[in-house]
């Protein structure tokens, strides 16, 4: 029986398992909406910013280790978009992005907003899906979300005219398809195992591919442990995957996230082998291709990805297993466990004793406002044991992963990329998905004003975030990388910011706001901001832009310029 387009895409994505979908509304997709709406299987999230819309599908995709879904119009709409495309990509995040595009008749005419998408999105997507025939409609949906979520994830665009919805079709849905995964080939597992082995001071550095699989299956974290308990292994978590591994557990090695503390990546740079198991190995995670060093590491070195096309990409790796890095876990405990094992103690301790004291509460006061650390170790005291922590990009997010200890069970969701703006709609997003947990989001005054303003769609769907906003009146990175960089040089007026009163800005959207001005109103803030349940909270805290992170601070005496 023929249905329209529109219909068949509803019905395409329902069988996808998509439950919701984040948009702008836009002229070129009304045909889709309206689709969604009559068949009431899809709930449809209004967002106030198409760059919002897209980090809210993307943290979404993050949550159910799935595609997540953003809707935008064509030209500005998808423009606007592009930031949570890039990151999406960079982060190997699955993102199903449906645009809208001119009608057919009017291809190549440069019509109102029209663009070539597939140029466009050439180098931020894994595909970019042109469908220009109802009978393509579903089986581009499939393709898409095979293409998404297979491999190294990333983000797939599918472009649709607007004159396309109402069309009839008889094509049949398209239903999903099975996703495949190549396993460990014994041999790779027998030279693994025997690496691993004989090693004396091996570091496994987890990353992105396994925490898809843990949000999959939590029995990810416990396999982990215990096969860092019984082989004697030094378990050190990425840039911004830190819920991957207890922070407090002994096997914990440190945060291997940008721009490490001496003392750990020192102390790091002793293994005499290296193991990233599901993690890509970006400049970040590598410390600017240093260790390792790329192109040849300068020790053994094993890469698991779930894909062959990302080993040896930048890396010579020793030993590459494309494959699932929990089959790669699942193998290893089933094999006898190495004799050195229990030798390996010293080494494991020594870098946990060095993460345990960088770990350590404690800070210098600041005499140009609060020092953030006082905030972040107070908040750590409230978050639940199912807490999520979204962080925005910027200096103030090193106070975040230097002073909570994450843990299994608590999630954090960041762009990992670095992008600016996603604190605010990630936090939505988990809301929306994790109904009646905590949801704690960090951001600088910067990014509270580039995508803060999703704070009025957590108000319309009744998700109740507290937001933290480090207010330094300055773009803190860049004024750090400039005093560095250009010591003695002014660079104030580049970096200064002129914000708002962000207490009446968040009265204004319906929320709490509260304001720490010094670290004696802390304790008190942070109670007070936890004990609201029924509105969203903005703490605004007035913060030093002397401490420009939290491991560093400008030369006292200096001055700020």
């Amino acid at each position: 029986m023929p249905r329209t387009v529109g219909r068949l895409l509803a019905e395409s994505l329902h069988a996808h398992d998509v439950d919701q979908i984040f948009c702008v509304p836009g002229e070129s997709y009304i045909g889709l909406t309206t689709a969604l709406t009559e068949t009431n299987a899809i709930r449809v999230i209004v967002c106030r910013h198409e760059a919002g819309a897209a980090f809210m599908a993307v943290a979404d995709g993050r949550l159910r280790a799935r595609a997540g879904v953003a809707m935008v119009s064509r030209g500005p709409g998808l423009s606007n978009a592009l930031v949570a495309i890039h990151s999406a990509f960079h982060d190997a995040t699955p993102l199903v992005m449906l645009v809208g595009q001119v009608e057919r008749k009017d291809f190549g005419r440069l019509a109102l907003q029209e663009q070539n998408y597939s140029k466009l999105l050439a180098d931020i997507t894994k595909a970019v899906i042109e469908v220009n025939q109802p009978e393509q409609a579903s089986e581009a949906i499939a393709r898409a979300f095979h293409l998404a979520e297979s491999g190294t994830q990333g983000p797939v665009a599918v472009i649709l005219p607007e004159d396309i919805f109402d069309e009839e079709t008889e094509a049949p849905l398209d239903p999903p398809r099975p996703r495949a995964m190549a396993g460990p080939r014994e041999a790779d597992l027998d030279r693994l195992a025997a690496m691993l082995a004989e090693a004396e001071r091996p570091l496994i550095v987890v990353g992105g591919a396994l925490l898809d699989e843990a949000l999959a299956d939590p029995a990810v974290f416990t396999d982990l442990v215990r096969l860092a308990e019984s082989w004697g292994l030094a378990i050190s978590p990425s840039h911004r995957r830190p819920q991957l591994f207890d922070a407090a557990h002994p096997n914990y090695a440190g945060y291997m996230g940008i721009r490490v503390p001496a003392a750990l990546i020192a102390e790091m740079k002793r293994a005499d082998l290296l193991v990233a198991l599901g993690e890509r190995m970006t400049d970040t995670v590598s410390q600017s291709y240093s260790f390792p060093a790329a192109p040849q590491p300068q020790l053994p070195f094993v890469h698991v990805w779930p894909d062959a096309n990302e080993i040896g990409r930048v890396f010579r790796a020793d030993l590459g297993l494309a494959c699932s890095p929990h089959a790669v876990i699942r193998a290893l405990l089933a094999r006898p466990v190495p004799a050195k094992a229990a030798a390996r103690g010293a080494w494991v301790a020594g870098l946990h004793a060095i993460h345990r004291r960088l770990l350590e509460k404690s800070w210098e006061p600041t005499s140009d406002g609060v020092n953030f650390a006082a905030v972040v170790c107070e908040i750590d005291k409230h978050l639940a044991a199912d807490a999520t922590v979204t962080s925005d990009a910027g200096n103030f997010g090193s106070f975040v992963h230097r002073y909570i200890g994450f843990r299994p069970g608590q999630v954090f969701l960041s762009s990992v990329v670095g992008a600016m703006g996603s604190g605010m709609p990630m936090a939505v997003a988990a809301g929306l998905r994790r109904p009646g947990t905590q949801i704690v989001a960090f951001v600088g005054d910067g990014g509270a004003l580039m995508m803060g303003n999703e704070l009025a769609t957590a108000r319309q769907y009744g998700v109740n975030p507290i937001l933290v906003i480090a207010d330094n009146s300055m773009y803190g990175t860049i004024g750090m990388h400039s005093f560095i960089r250009y010591r003695g040089k002014p660079f104030m007026d580049s970096t200064r910011l002129t914000n708002p009163d962000f207490v009446a800005w968040a009265a204004a959207f319906g929320a709490e706001g509260i304001a720490i001005r010094s670290e004696a109103e802390v304790a008190e803030a942070v109670a007070r901001a936890f004990a609201v349940r029924t509105r969203p909270v903005v703490l605004h805290c007035l913060t030093s832009a002397i401490q420009m992170s939290a491991w560093r601070r400008y030369d006292l005496g200096e001055t700020l310029r």
